[in-house]
């Protein structure tokens, strides 16, 4: 078997900084939240864990989190001037580096705030720009971005996962794994679906068309 998928699994991502996984992870950890969230967040509180919270602003860890949350890439120039960005664009940011211990190193939680609309997201940067989602508005669960997966945020009703099923297979996208999360029986619920092909944005509207769905979003 392969060891390594690409050239960039040996030599690591395109990025603007000094570390892949204190930048490059840090900026895509800040990315996927602002995806899941779905628009710019009004405040952003940020809580660093471990080798994150020790060294966040000297590996950059502070300006690649804040950037991805605005949308950037790894690579964008315009990572270096995150902090400015986000005041001039009246996004409120509070870093919080946290003394107790998490399961990775280089673990952050993010809670986006826009009125009555919030997430909480914790991501770790596992090394070579690569992360993982452990949780997500209190679900735990895991994805690895490298896989097209579906993550949707729905209220716990009868239907729901039959109509979200139905609409991937009228579109011929085969589900490799799916997992299902619920607070309590009619409360919020978390669907996290890995498929076998990266065409998942042409069914997003589609499945935003379901009644009791709060959050699609779809990420490889």
């Amino acid at each position: 078997m392969e060891k390594y998928k690409s050239v960039f699994d040996i030599i690591g991502p395109v990025m603007v900084g000094p570390s892949s996984s204190h930048t490059a992870g840090a900026a895509r950890i800040g990315k996927i939240a602002r995806q899941i969230f779905g628009e710019q967040p009004d405040q952003v509180d940020i809580y660093l864990y471990d080798s994150f919270a020790k060294t966040y602003q000297g590996h950059g860890t502070d300006i690649a989190l804040v950037g991805g949350i605005l949308g950037m890439e790894p690579d964008d120039e315009r990572l270096s001037s995150s902090l400015k960005l986000a005041y001039e664009a009246g996004v409120e940011v509070c870093f919080v580096p946290k003394k107790e211990k998490a399961s990775h190193p280089n673990t952050v939680k993010l809670r986006l705030k826009k009125g009555e609309h919030l997430l909480e997201l914790i991501g770790e940067s596992i090394g070579g720009g690569m992360i993982q989602v452990t949780e997500v508005n209190g679900f735990k669960i895991r994805f690895e971005i490298g896989v097209p997966t579906f993550l949707i945020i729905h209220q716990d009703v009868q239907g729901v996962i039959h109509c979200v099923s139905e609409i991937l297979n009228n579109n011929d996208m085969n589900i490799g794994t799916m997992t299902v999360s619920r607070i309590a029986k009619g409360e919020q619920a978390i669907m996290v679906i890995e498929v076998d092909d990266k065409r998942g944005n042409l069914v997003l509207d589609k499945l935003r068309d379901i009644p009791n769905l709060h959050q699609v979003s779809f990420f490889y």
